[in-house]
Parts: C-alpha cells; sequence; structure tokens
C-alpha cells in the first residue's frame, strides 16, 4: 500500500510549504476525480542523448524507457546518432531494444570542447529532431529532457498540433546554468528571450518533473503551476552498483591501489563543479603515501585538473577515461571516499546526481558546495559521509584525515548511505514515481481541471 500525506497548494504559482526541503516525492494527480488505472500508451522520449551513449541522462533515460515498456507501454526515443564521446562509433538509425524503439537523427559530434561546439551539436540535433518528429506517428505523452536546452519546445509543437500530453523532464535549468556561471549576461536581449521561451515551455506542459525541492523552488518561480510540479529524483541501480570489498576488487588490482585511502572523482567535470578543493587537498596531501586521488571521467574542467598535476607535481593524482557501465560497480567500489562538488549559485539549476551511485556502492561521500541543496541535505540526512562549505579546502583535508585514521568511520558512513539509497533512490522505487505520473495523465483527459491537493508519496508498492 501506498503511504499517502496530503499537502495543499493555494493556487497556481502559490503554495504554502510542503514539509521539509528533504521531502524527495511529490506527484500532482491530474485531476481530484479517482481514474481507473490502466498500463498501456505510446510515449515519446526526446533527448540528445540515449544508450549506448554514457551520458548521465542516456542512462538514466535507457532505465526509464525500459521500465515502462516492460509495464506495457510502447515506448518510442528520440535522440542523436552522434555520441556524447567523439570518436566513437554511430549506432544505427532505427534499431529495437529491450522493447524500446529507438529514433536517431543524424547530428554533429563535436564535442563538449567549446561553447560552440556544444552549440553546434545542439542546433544540428535540434533541427533534425524537429523534421523527424513531425514524421512520426501520434503519440499519448511526450517527455523532452533538457539537451538540448529548449528541446522541450518540439513537446509544446507536438502536444499543440497532435494533441499528446507534454512532460519536461527537467535535469538542469536553461540558461539559467549560463547566467549563474557568468557566462552569459542576463541582460543580453538573445539571453532574455531563450529565457522567456524555456520558461513558456514549462508553463505550457502537463507536467514539469523536477530532480528536488531546490530545483521545485525555480520551477515555481517561472510561474508554473504547482499542481503541475511532480519531484522524482534520478538514481542508481542496486543490481548494476553494489558494494564489491576491496580484496574481491580485480580493477583496484589493476589500478595498483593497496592499503592507501583512494579519494575518488567520478563522472563528468563539468562547470557546475568545483575542483579547486579538491586539487588543494591533493597538495596539501602529497606527500602522504597513504592517500592518494583518483579522477574518472572527462568534460569541460578536465584540463583544469591535467594542468594543475602538471604544475604542481600531484604524481598522488592519477586522471582516467571513463569505465564502461558495466564496470561501474567495481570503479565506484575502489574508492574509500567520493568526491563531490557543486558551485553554490547552481543550487536548484542541477542535481549531480553521481550521489546516488556512491552511495549503492556503499562508499561515503565528501561533498563540497553549499550548506542547503539536495546533495547537502541528503548526505547529512543519510549520515553517508560530510559537507564541507565550498571554498573550504582545509575541511576536505580534515574529512581525509579523519577517514584515513578510522577506516570503520568510513564503513558505517557508507553503510548508511547505501541503506538510504534503497529507500529512496533505487531505480525500481524511482520509475515506479514515474509509473504513478504516466498511469494519472494518460488516464484522464488533458482537458480536466486540475487538483488542488498535492499528493506526497512516502513509499513504494
Amino acid at each position: 500500500m501506498l503511504n499517502r500525506k496530503l499537502w495543499f497548494r493555494e493556487g497556481p504559482g502559490k503554495a504554502r510549504p510542503i514539509g521539509p526541503k528533504t521531502s524527495p516525492f511529490v506527484l500532482a494527480p491530474p485531476d481530484s476525480t479517482p481514474v481507473p488505472i490502466r498500463d498501456g500508451g505510446k510515449i515519446l522520449f526526446i533527448n540528445q542523448y540515449y544508450w549506448p551513449d554514457h551520458a548521465s541522462t542516456a542512462q538514466h533515460l535507457t532505465d526509464l524507457a525500459e521500465s515502462l515498456a516492460a509495464r506495457g507501454y510502447e515506448c518510442h526515443v528520440l535522440c542523436a546518432m552522434s555520441r556524447y564521446k567523439p570518436g566513437d562509433p554511430a549506432p544505427p538509425a532505427e534499431e529495437v531494444r529491450n522493447g524500446v524503439f529507438i529514433h536517431r537523427a543524424p547530428a554533429t559530434s563535436l564535442g563538449r570542447k567549446s561553447t560552440l561546439a556544444r552549440m553546434t551539436d545542439y542546433l544540428s540535433f535540434y533541427a533534425r529532431a524537429v523534421v523527424k518528429a513531425l514524421r512520426l506517428p501520434r503519440f499519448d505523452a511526450v517527455v523532452t529532457l533538457t539537451t538540448p536546452p529548449i528541446i522541450g519546445l518540439v513537446g509544446s509543437m507536438l502536444r499543440k498540433l497532435k494533441g499528446s500530453a507534454h512532460v519536461c523532464w527537467s535535469m538542469d535549468l536553461h540558461p539559467d546554468a549560463s547566467v549563474a556561471l557568468k557566462r552569459m549576461s542576463p541582460t543580453n536581449p538573445v539571453v532574455k528571450g531563450l529565457a522567456r521561451l524555456g520558461d513558456a515551455v514549462l508553463r505550457g506542459a502537463d507536467r514539469v518533473v523536477v530532480l528536488g525541492p531546490y530545483m521545485a523552488d525555480r520551477i515555481l518561480a517561472k510561474g508554473v503551476r504547482a499542481d503541475r510540479v511532480v519531484e522524482i529524483p534520478v538514481w542508481s541501480r542496486k543490481d548494476e552498483v553494489h558494494p564489491v570489498r576491496h580484496a574481491a576488487n580485480p580493477l583496484r588490482k589493476r589500478l595498483g591501489f593497496t592499503n592507501e585511502l583512494v579519494c575518488m572523482y567520478s563522472g563528468n567535470l563539468g562547470l557546475a563543479h568545483s575542483f579547486d578543493e579538491f586539487l588543494a587537498a591533493a597538495k596539501a596531501l602529497r606527500d602522504r603515501r597513504d592517500v592518494a586521488f583518483v579522477f574518472i571521467g572527462g568534460g569541460p574542467r578536465l584540463a583544469e585538473v591535467q594542468t594543475a598535476k602538471e604544475r604542481d607535481g600531484l604524481d598522488n593524482v592519477r586522471i582516467l577515461d571513463y569505465v564502461p557501465r558495466e564496470e561501474l560497480h567495481l570503479s565506484l567500489s575502489a574508492a574509500d571516499v567520493h568526491l563531490i562538488s557543486m558551485r553554490p549559485e547552481m543550487t536548484g539549476i542541477v542535481v549531480p546526481g553521481k550521489l546516488y551511485g556512491v552511495m549503492a556502492a556503499a562508499r561515503p561521500a565528501l561533498f563540497v558546495g553549499p550548506a542547503h541543496c539536495e546533495s547537502a541535505d541528503l548526505v547529512r540526512r543519510s549520515g553517508g559521509g560530510f559537507t564541507v562549505p565550498y571554498g573550504d579546502a582545509d575541511g576536505v583535508v580534515r574529512a581525509i584525515e579523519r577517514l584515513r585514521g578510522d577506516r570503520n568511520l568510513g564503513r558505517q558512513m557508507g553503510e548508511k548511505g547505501r541503506q538510504a539509497f534503497l529507500a529512496s533512490h533505487e531505480m525500481r522505487t524511482c520509475c515506479h514515481q514515474w509509473l504513478e505520473l504516466t498511469r494519472g495523465l494518460l488516464a484522464s483527459p488533458r482537458s480536466a481541471p486540475a487538483a488542488t491537493p498535492v499528493v506526497r508519496l512516502d513509499g513504494v508498492v
């Protein structure tokens, strides 16, 4: 049985507090009249990346589409034929995998080495996606993610022209991110126009799925109706990421680690993150043979890490490429503590999903960033690691030295994190929330009046 609590909204764009910022799930039913639950319907997902890409959005979209396909929905994905990592071979234009119909549009694959390269990739996919989406048959619902930015406009178009329900899955907010990072000026007419267009897409969607309560606050501030906002976090998979003892971990052995405390950053080294604190800690601890730093992944800030390693002679820092998804449990388990960061100005704009894989691997997290955001709140609430203020390199060093001196503390924190992960951030739990959302959205007409109550789901069947 679902354990439900009711929270009431006061009207479009306004809401009373819905409880603490730690509440992970909020579902808004499509109307106040009970409707029959049925599985089945045609859903189109639109995002630049999908399997076999290793981008976070690709992995989560793959999990969700295959999960809904297994429940009887006819799931289609419209994505780019190009790859997140330049140079990888292009997959076929059409194929079916695990019950999901994949439609790939040709697009450039210049990568993330510059803003111009990214914009070229975005625009090339956008142009082809519009044409391909119009040629596809009508779908009961269209779910758009946020790569490229404002791809939700295609969902708005299909909603108007074909009558499909539209769900915006807000993985991050644009151009909010670029403005917050001062890469774009909020007074620039083009930026203002893009912001107004993006906000209009969100306001016109039937549902907006956000990753947490701080992101929900930003969405509400854009004028999105509160009864259309749904909180569903992203996830990791317990069958894919699970703890592996160091003695039984072949990857840790191949890397040559024995008793060192391995401090790992795994994933995209993006502009939203901060690395100065970790590199300063590596410099402070470079004479300690029992502490090692490992950066696994790529991204626009990888060059900064490489430069610091060479400039400061950081032999205790190793930089590795992404590992295949099937080896992620070995990679994440090879660490003794995971480094996660977020710049304070990105609160509510992005939510680092790497924390959930860390928790799944039963390893403690060391989060550097704002005192209050989805990640910091979860680390504190679960007891699964340390939170350190943005800019506090000494705090990072103290946390690492504490873990080095008390290995049992790290194990206890890791186990607490895993228990919290199993309770609320495992794939089955989160995809169940999507199933509930999809059932409600497709089971009643889109023209039905919006409900006033908001249902918080504290558990799953």
